[in-house]
């Protein structure tokens, strides 16, 4: 048998966010198992990795977390279930009531090969799980699902997305601070809404990031202000300079496109501002399930669900065609939100939204991404070992995390290199696409996306991207 269990449903394979450990090893693992579990991130009951997989997460001998889970077994909480591997015990997470809780563009030419950043390799969605997940749903799903559907979203979903946000990106979310949304656009507008009816009038944004972003914040009455990005992700120190903004747009976990995570004192910084002023910071969570060389980040909200407001999708780990997203909000926020929902009658479909359970509750979501992690992680050795054998002088960045790179290579500018790929029908996307127009940064190169092609075209791929870098 493998480590599935028998059942077909369930995995060790699960991604799990658990901090910081400290120096050590032993004492902080289990240290950061008591926490999670205490503030009820893990649940009773979440099917925990097996020691072989949790070992190679964390980088640690697998003697070392079969210990652990020996000690917090005989501790009470948890719970080894033979032939299933281990859980959380039943009755280890505190009574309800002494626990915190969290409160209630023009068109651009289509070439032969597509290197744009953001986009995830459609041709490996996995269909025959994604259809098994759709027929239960439907054959299952109660009468009341097929009529008009709660701007909320499916509870169901709102709750294993809940669930699965606070054991793999570390958030402290409840399924009532969960708003399903037509993907991480619909989101973004409904918050830029929410934020102009509160009297809010300028939003901070990265120097670098998403032109239809900014768009969407304009287009809600918001003004927009570059905050600088260097080494350790956005420059805050602006935030505190007048005008003040009244929110903050960032990517933390891998900004976009530069690709650098947020250090960790200015993501302690970022939160006491935001709870100085009173006011809100939109995460982005972009790629934040793929990461490479670098230890798990964990998303902002997790360190303060008052003021941070999470937007996640499935367009990049899944596919954007399925338009599902979700915000976690605060609680004084939710209604607001789902007003405007009701009024726009904007909603997802009960089939996508219950396959996505079903899909997240299975397993089938944590082995899909772990899958394409792998293939990933592949495609970008490949390309950054072909750039450095065929363009010596080219800098390579931003590849610790993500769907993409950036090059910047000496003597050639971003729209050169733009120009040289379309020759060889190589679409890549200049840096400068990406900038605010209030930026100073003088930075160049193009942002190269490496998860569109199919497997089978990808080393035509490389030997078009050799020819224009030449």
């Amino acid at each position: 048998m493998t480590e599935q269990a028998a059942s077909g449903t369930r995995t060790s394979g699960l991604d799990l966010h658990l901090g910081h450990i400290g120096r050590n090893v032993r004492a902080g693992l289990m240290d950061a198992f008591r926490e999670a579990i205490r503030s009820g991130r893990l649940a009773p009951g979440t099917r925990l990795p097996s020691s072989r997989v949790l070992a190679a997460d964390l980088g640690l001998g697998r003697n070392t977390v079969v210990r652990v889970y020996s000690e917090l077994i005989n501790e009470g909480w948890l719970t080894g279930v033979h032939g299933s591997g281990t859980e959380v015990a039943q009755r280890s997470a505190e009574p309800a009531g002494e626990r915190e809780r969290p409160r209630p563009p023009a068109a651009r030419p289509q070439l032969v090969h597509n290197l744009r950043p953001g986009q995830p390799d459609l041709s490996s969605f996995p269909r025959d799980e994604w259809i098994r997940a759709v027929k239960r749903t439907v054959s299952t799903a109660p009468f009341e699902a097929f009529g008009y559907t709660d701007p909320h979203g499916r509870s169901e979903l709102r709750d294993a997305v809940a669930r699965y946000l606070a054991r793999a990106r570390g958030l402290r979310a409840r399924a009532d601070n969960v708003v399903a949304c037509s993907g991480a656009a619909e989101g973004l507008r409904l918050v830029a809404a929410a934020l102009a009816k509160a009297g809010v009038t300028t939003v901070a944004v990265e120097e670098f990031g998403l032109q239809t972003q900014r768009e969407t914040l304009v287009k809600a009455g918001l003004d927009t202000v570059p905050i600088p990005v260097d080494a350790d992700g956005a420059d805050l120190s602006t935030l505190d300079q007048a005008p003040y903004p009244g929110a903050v747009l960032l990517t933390p976990s891998h900004q976009f496109p530069l690709g650098v995570a947020l250090h960790s004192d200015r993501r302690a910084a970022v939160v006491d501002w935001a709870r100085r002023r009173g006011t809100l910071i939109i995460e982005d969570d972009y790629d934040g399930e793929f990461r490479y060389d670098r230890s798990p980040v964990g998303a902002l909200q997790g360190l303060d669900h008052d003021h941070v407001v999470y937007l996640g999708t499935a367009s990049k780990s899944l596919a954007p065609g399925l338009r599902l997203g979700w915000l976690v909000l605060p609680d004084h926020l939710v209604g607001s939100i789902v007003a405007q929902k009701g009024e726009t009658e904007e909603t997802v479909g009960f089939v996508n939204q219950l396959a996505m359970t079903e899909f997240i509750e299975s397993g089938a979501y944590d082995r899909h991404i772990r899958a394409m992690r792998s293939q990933y992680r592949r495609r970008r050795q490949q390309l950054v070992e072909t750039i450095g054998r065929h363009a010596p002088t080219a800098r390579v960045t931003g590849m610790s995390a993500g769907l993409h790179i950036v090059l910047e290579q000496l003597g050639r500018t971003g729209a050169d290199i733009v120009r040289r790929a379309a020759r060889e029908q190589v679409t890549v996307e200049p840096l400068d696409f990406f900038r605010h127009p209030g930026s100073t940064s003088d930075r160049d190169g193009v942002v190269i996306g490496f998860a569109a092609p199919s497997p089978s075209a990808w080393s035509g791929v490389l030997d078009a991207l050799v020819r224009a870098l030449r």
